[in-house]
């Protein structure tokens, strides 16, 4: 697979992540927190790793809303994907955050993506250029 076609506004990208190698990952221009049904983080690649100031070694397997990033732990984010998982429908939203969590504020798109049986949650994250 050629990631470099995997763009962050990609429609079916759920899909295409789940098939990703952990370097393939890395090899993205975006941030990718894949995480379970009991929102453990499973996948977290070199981009968010590195924005974030958090290695893996600290992110994975922690529970995603509370450990890792509870400045997610909202209506905006983590509700959605609840609910979501609740109905078994489909997720797929973009919004405009602002993170705030360990850094100064920062401006992001956040794209929320889950699929009834899909292997993995995702939360990417593309940084607005300065």
């Amino acid at each position: 697979m050629n990631v470099s076609t995997l763009s962050f506004s990609r429609p079916d990208l759920a899909e295409e992540l789940d098939r990703c190698s952990p370097e393939q990952l890395d090899g993205l221009d975006f941030g990718v927190i894949a995480f379970d049904a009991d929102t453990l983080v499973q996948r977290y690649n070199a981009f968010e790793s590195q924005a974030a100031g958090l290695s893996p070694q600290r992110v994975l397997g922690q529970p995603l809303f509370t450990n890792v990033a509870p400045c997610m732990n909202n209506f905006m984010v983590a509700q959605r994907f609840e609910d979501a998982q609740e109905d078994g429908s489909m997720l797929d939203a973009t919004i405009d955050y602002v993170l705030t969590l360990r850094m100064r504020p920062v401006k992001v798109a956040l794209r929320l993506l889950a699929a009834p049986g899909g292997v993995f949650r995702y939360v990417l994250v593309q940084r607005q250029p300065r």
